[in-house]
């Protein structure tokens, strides 16, 4: 019996990335065969993916990037990429096609509607992103990975979470050694793609901590290659240990190790977060026009497992004082670990999955323009 046939479209970030990996990884267990939809850009980050998982790299654009003629030229690399991935669902028919957002998953997600195969979108953020929102109406099922997400009139969705990959699921509910008179470690990140204004702030408000802290500090710092030189100087110059790189591949054991987390609030690393359980100083990117990264963080704070500090309101002051109220109280950063832990779906993996299997089995009609769910 042929085993079916799932294609994830995702790319442009890891916040797509990540979740979809975690569904490759799982879908794979369960005896499918799994093809991974992308473009260039989306393909530097398949790296982690299973080596079971088939690459295809589309042609596609966004109407964000590039100049006038850049832009004329979207639709056509679109459709280009559309047509190209019909021409391969006509020759190995996919059961499901899940898209994750990201510009890079309209070509598979546009041929699987004009195929009429069951199909599906995993919307990470508190909001949908600009493709989630153009294929919301047109796809059988909104996975829905912050609770509740705004949705458009008319579409209902599911609740699953955000599905992490099995690394983070390895260190789910890591213990926590809370801060004291001994080594301890904060991570510093700005999502996949870095973050300026946490190289320009957190270095100094670190190195601005009372002494008995900071001799006990040892830092962690995603950084953007073009900053990485000056943070590591500036580190090395304020005596505090630092690793700086611009991407993390052991991103789980850093997050297990740290004694706090500061970070951008992107859906992916949230639910890393309330899976291991840390405690973390949150700073929404303040340049996202849906502001989704303030909507990721609300689970956390509400909790209060979390700190968060509008981008406008960074500075290396402020940033000081909230971690030294962090680190300055053992029991209170306990309990900031405790409270993102509750916050935690550990499950969405296989919530997912179960949503997938069961657009397969079933006989699916075309949406219309009102899909089932759970709101």
């Amino acid at each position: 019996m042929t085993q079916p046939l799932l294609i994830i479209a995702a790319g442009g970030t890891g916040g797509h990335m990540f979740p979809a990996q975690a569904l490759a990884e799982a879908m794979l267990a369960r005896g499918w065969r799994v093809k991974l939809s992308t473009d260039a850009r989306g393909a530097r980050y398949v790296g982690a993916f299973p080596d079971a998982v088939q690459i295809e790299v589309m042609s596609s654009a966004t109407f964000a990037r590039g100049g006038a003629l850049a832009k004329l030229a979207v639709p056509f690399r679109i459709a280009g990429g559309t047509i190209s991935a019909m021409v391969r669902m006509l020759r190995d028919t996919p059961a499901v096609v899940v898209g994750f957002g990201g510009y890079p998953s309209i070509p598979a997600l546009a041929a699987a509607m004009l195929l009429k195969r069951p199909r599906a979108i995993h919307e990470q953020n508190g909001v949908l992103g600009r493709v989630n929102e153009l294929f919301a109406k047109r796809v059988h099922a909104v996975a829905c990975g912050t609770w509740p997400t705004e949705l458009p009139e008319g579409v209902q969705g599911h609740d699953i979470g955000n599905p992490v990959r099995g690394a983070i699921l390895d260190r789910a509910g890591a213990g926590y050694i809370a801060p004291g008179d001994y080594p301890m470690s904060i991570l510093v990140m700005g999502g996949s793609q870095g973050a300026r204004i946490l190289s320009d702030v957190v270095p100094e408000a670190i190195a601005a901590l009372p002494e008995h802290l900071r001799r006990h500090i040892r830092v962690s710092h995603q950084a953007r290659p073009e900053d990485e030189a000056r943070v590591v100087a500036y580190y090395e110059q304020a005596g505090i240990p630092a690793t700086v790189q611009p991407f993390f591949a052991d991103v789980p054991e850093r997050m297990a190790e740290a004694q706090l987390v500061i970070t951008r609030a992107g859906a992916s690393t949230v639910a890393d977060l309330s899976v291991i359980g840390r405690p973390s100083i949150l700073i929404p990117l303040a340049a996202a026009i849906r502001d989704e990264q303030t909507a990721n963080a609300r689970g956390l704070v509400d909790a209060g497992a979390a700190i968060l500090i509008p981008e406008k309101r960074l500075d290396p002051e402020s940033l000081a004082a909230q971690i030294q109220t962090i680190l300055d109280t053992p029991e209170g950063a306990s309990q900031m670990a405790r409270a993102a832990l509750s916050t935690g779906k550990p499950d969405a993996t296989m919530r997912l999955v179960e949503l997938v299997e069961g657009l397969a089995e079933q006989r699916t009609a075309e949406p219309t323009g009102e899909n089932s769910g759970e709101q």
